[in-house]
């Protein structure tokens, strides 16, 4: 069975089509047979070596990837009836030595597994379920309630998308980063007010909100650089592992989306927004599993809007 993984760490060079044994479901799992997976941030510490040392209790090859979307071939005993064989489905996937999202066929368990969204391909599907769930986990940690006010970083990306969309489902108000070119997108998208990204957005935040915004979402990875931009007592969530140094009593918080791995609930409920039309599903440009190396490149290039997916 074809996935994409690496034997040594380095560029997207090191990326190659291995051979990897075929897997079973076991009880309450499903196999799906892999028809997309998203091309992610994370996917760069599997393959760059930023994470050999946590890699080393499994043998290669590495397989990088943490969402899929395709149908289900095979059920495991004690699995909820709302999993059915040839099901279009959509799941998040916690990578472990081949285990990744970049192979033609995966064994999870049924609650890290959702129903695609109605009238979605495959490629679109993929998109949503980590890097919606890490979004939503966002929100979860900022516990924001209607008509308060959140800032957004990164907007333009995958997470930052999600972050303007659920949090204007949910009644807040969205202030959000865009570079020039991206300051349509982002207000398409949802956001309130859309300011100019740079190292000075804090200051651009505070121009509207003189007390500071109630949360923020830093999808932009600014750390102290946007920290001003929060009131005193509000909320800052990072998506990187940031804490910040304890001030003004703002409560810091940092999304682990590897927690959310068995949330069917929350996953199931962003494919009802996706039906609904809440939530956009956005592919940037599909590549081949022969191609992988030159997804990396792409995303690693910047700029991309939507994600990369690999299409077995």
């Amino acid at each position: 069975m074809r996935a994409v993984g690496l034997f040594t760490h380095g560029g997207p060079e090191v990326l190659q089509l291995v051979d990897v044994p075929e897997v079973h479901a076991g009880p309450g799992q499903v196999r799906i047979r892999v028809h997309a997976a998203t091309v992610n941030p994370t996917d760069m510490g599997v393959r760059n070596g930023s994470r050999a040392e946590q890699q080393k209790a499994d043998p290669p090859p590495y397989v990088p990837g943490m969402e899929i979307a395709g149908a289900i071939d095979e059920v495991g005993s004690g699995v909820p009836d709302r999993l059915k064989l040839g099901d279009a489905v959509m799941a998040i996937v916690v990578p472990k030595g081949s285990h990744g999202a970049y192979r033609e066929q995966i064994v999870l368990d049924a609650r890290s597994v959702a129903r695609a969204p109605a009238g979605k391909s495959h490629a679109e599907a993929c998109t949503l379920p980590m890097n919606g769930l890490t979004a939503r986990q966002s929100l979860d940690l900022l516990k924001l309630s209607p008509r308060q006010a959140i800032a957004v970083t990164g907007a333009a990306g995958a997470y930052g998308g999600y972050v303007i969309q659920l949090a204007k489902a949910e009644g807040l108000t969205v202030i959000a980063d865009a570079s020039e070119k991206d300051e349509k997108l982002v207000a398409s998208l949802g956001a309130d007010i859309v300011v100019r990204r740079g190292n000075d957005v804090a200051a651009l935040i505070r121009k509207h909100f003189p007390q500071g915004v109630d949360g923020l979402a830093d999808g932009a990875v600014l750390k102290e650089l946007v920290i001003p931009a929060v009131r005193d007592g509000g909320g800052f969530n990072s998506v990187r592992g940031f804490q910040g140094v304890p001030q003004r009593d703002i409560r810091f918080t940092a999304t682990r989306v590897t927690n959310y791995a068995h949330e069917f609930e929350k996953l199931n409920r962003l494919r009802q927004q996706v039906e609904a039309g809440i939530i956009t599903l956005r592919v940037a440009e599909v590549y081949p599993p022969e191609r992988a190396a030159d997804a990396h490149r792409r995303f690693e290039a910047g700029g991309t809007r939507g994600r990369l997916v690999i299409q077995f």
